[in-house]
């Protein structure tokens, strides 16, 4: 990593990212006999925004788990975020849509335990990697969650006949899939969404995140793109490309979501100075 890299992301490696508290293994629910837990995340006395993120681990919906999350949330904490890791239901335990029900109840839990997480019950973003993407972004589509935002890192957008099987009850119809499909959920009315892509990604082809960006756009919902040059699926694993996107993440939402403004348009032509 280049010395000058390093020198960009240091200022955001301070006192306030060791100040980011956290509560293990809290339980938000019950799947049958099973207990969905999370892993809640308090930023920086003096620092709060009284906004939660819940946030949902990739893995290709076998694998991966809550406990793998800190580095990636902790910079956007650090900048007054609360942060809720969640512990959802892997695909060989339960098929669709136990997932997006796991990611409801904690929803759920989340708002009505919002006095004492310090948050506006009304401001709720999901931020999803990889296969978490995926759920973030579907979650965030379905009519019954009104969340507040998006955001998407890497995200699994169009399903590939891998992931139905591994997702999907076998069987499943076009109807089924079709529900597991954040497509499908992109209308007007989504809610506000960032994503982030490495562009030498061939996991997840960038180019899907270039999809959902334009019918994002054609749906009339504000969001954004960003990409890196040169780095491939997961690539805020790094801690330096963690830090530098946390303050991609706050500008949108602050923008967005916890003071929203709109700018007039840019003037055609140059300027009077002639710039």
């Amino acid at each position: 990593m280049a010395s000058s890299l390093r020198a960009f992301v240091a200022p955001a490696q301070t006192a306030a990212t060791a100040a980011v508290k956290v509560e293990k293994d809290v339980v938000v629910g019950k799947a049958g006999g099973t207990d969905i837990r999370c892993d809640v995340y308090r930023p920086p006395a003096g620092t709060e925004k009284h906004m939660a993120l819940l946030h949902l681990h990739g893995g290709g919906f076998a694998r991966g788990s809550k406990d793998t999350l800190a580095p990636k949330l902790t910079p956007i904490t650090a900048r007054g975020y609360l942060s809720v890791a969640l512990e959802y239901r892997l695909s060989g335990a339960a098929k669709w849509p136990a997932q997006l029900d796991d990611i409801k109840a904690a929803i759920r839990w989340v708002r009505a335990n919002a006095g004492s997480l310090a948050i506006d019950a009304t401001r709720i973003a999901t931020v999803g990697y990889s296969a978490g993407g995926h759920l973030a972004l579907t979650a965030a589509g379905v009519a019954d969650t009104q969340l507040a935002a998006c955001v998407a890192f890497y995200p699994v957008v169009e399903l590939s006949k891998d992931n139905v099987l591994a997702l999907l009850p076998p069987g499943s119809d076009d109807a089924t899939v079709r529900s597991a499909s954040p497509l499908s959920y992109v209308k007007a009315g989504f809610p506000p969404t960032i994503i982030f892509h490495g562009l030498a990604d061939v996991t997840v082809p960038p180019e899907s995140s270039e999809h959902l960006l334009q019918q994002l756009r054609q749906a009339g919902v504000p969001s954004e793109l960003h990409t890196f040059a040169g780095v491939p699926h997961e690539f805020d694993a790094h801690p330096e490309f963690a830090q530098a996107c946390a303050p991609l993440v706050d500008f949108f939402l602050e923008r967005e979501i916890l003071n929203p403004r709109t700018y007039p348009p840019f003037a055609g032509g140059r300027g009077p100075a002639g710039g």
